[in-house]
């Protein structure tokens, strides 16, 4: 049994892997500027391109929660607010190198990655290793026998999500310092959750006991959430999604009750979220993407598969959820259109 629970978990940790060397594909074929990833992937280098199809899902995904989330520290900003950062199954994500070398970085109290262990291993000593990821930190040390590290805003800890919220992450975010007396994560900062591609892998029962956690925890407080993930996978091209998925020990049970856009919005809902949105990659790249965006990206490759890159985009969702306590300044946030109103987003 444990030795088939790690099976299970080395396979997960993989996906990781996929969409690391996923974005850094993107990056070198100019679809999207993150001069961070290559210090996470070894011999980023030499690792091959991936096909116009999965630059473009990369490239979309990764510039709509770009967009959720630096409308997050804007409106922090403006209010005159500090927020805080929560990245659950974060993975070699690197959102918080390019928030803290950019115009937002006065508005993030913390940021806070929570992954396996092996995985948080892995990347901190990644982050000692490298001087252009650790100067940003500025002092930092690594704690919990080297699965943890610690700066003045970032913090990687280790956590099982699959356990009860109070030990997947109450203990570490709530326990606290001895510094200063306070917890890791202030229950009184305006807080945003992100979910790239984790709650399709854990129960939906197990999922929903996690945000009730967060909500409980922020009760009376501003609390925002986005997830992405598969979706809709009841249709012949999900159940081809599902099994291929299948071959390579890794199961998808926390997507399968998630059927249409309607039913991820109830997820919010559910555990007491008081507004909730969801959209499809499809309709994101149509209606949710600057023009001059699309434009650009379109001569990076040649995409022959158009009809097919549609297919798979309508099978991946953003959805995201607020809790926007007692300032009304919290309601406006969330994905707005770009294309028809020819609007400028973030770069």
């Amino acid at each position: 049994m444990f030795a088939q629970r790690q099976d299970v978990d080395a396979a997960i940790r993989q996906t990781d892997n996929d969409a690391a060397l996923a974005r850094v594909s993107a990056v070198r074929k100019g679809y999207l500027n993150d001069p961070f990833v290559k210090f996470l992937v070894p011999r980023a280098h030499l690792q091959p391109p991936r096909p116009p199809l999965i630059n473009i899902g990369t490239f979309v995904r990764s510039t709509a929660i770009d967009d959720l989330v630096f409308r997050w520290l804007d409106i922090a900003e403006r209010l005159g607010q500090k927020c805080q950062i929560v990245s659950l199954g974060a993975g070699s994500d690197t959102r918080f190198w390019k928030i803290a070398t950019g115009t937002r970085k006065g508005s993030l109290a913390r940021y806070i990655e929570v992954d396996f262990t092996e995985v948080t291993t892995k990347k901190a000593m990644a982050i000692k290793k490298s001087n252009d990821l650790s100067t940003v930190l500025g002092v930092s040390t690594l704690a919990q026998g080297g699965t943890a590290l610690h700066s003045p805003v970032y913090h990687l800890i280790p956590g099982d999500l699959r356990l009860p919220p109070s030990e997947a992450v109450g203990k570490s975010l709530s326990s606290l310092s001895s510094q200063d007396g306070l917890p890791l994560l202030s229950p009184s900062l305006p807080t945003l959750l992100l979910f790239e591609c984790v709650l399709a892998y854990i129960s939906p029962e197990t999922s929903a006991a996690l945000l009730q956690w967060f909500v409980n925890y922020f009760r009376g407080g501003v609390l925002g959430c986005v997830v992405y993930e598969m979706f809709g996978l009841n249709d012949p091209f999900g159940k081809v999604m599902m099994n291929n998925l299948r071959e390579r020990n890794v199961t998808l049970i926390g997507a399968e009750p998630f059927t249409t856009l309607d039913s991820l919005k109830k997820r919010f809902h559910d555990v007491g979220f008081h507004f909730a949105n969801a959209i499809t990659l499809k309709e994101i790249r149509k209606n949710f993407i600057r023009h001059e965006e699309l434009e650009r990206v379109s001569q990076l490759e040649l995409l022959d598969e158009v009809e097919e890159l549609d297919l798979v985009l309508d099978h991946y969702a953003i959805s995201w959820g607020l809790v926007p306590g007692q300032d009304n300044g919290w309601k406006e946030w969330g994905l707005e259109e770009k294309v028809r109103r020819g609007e400028d987003g973030d770069d």
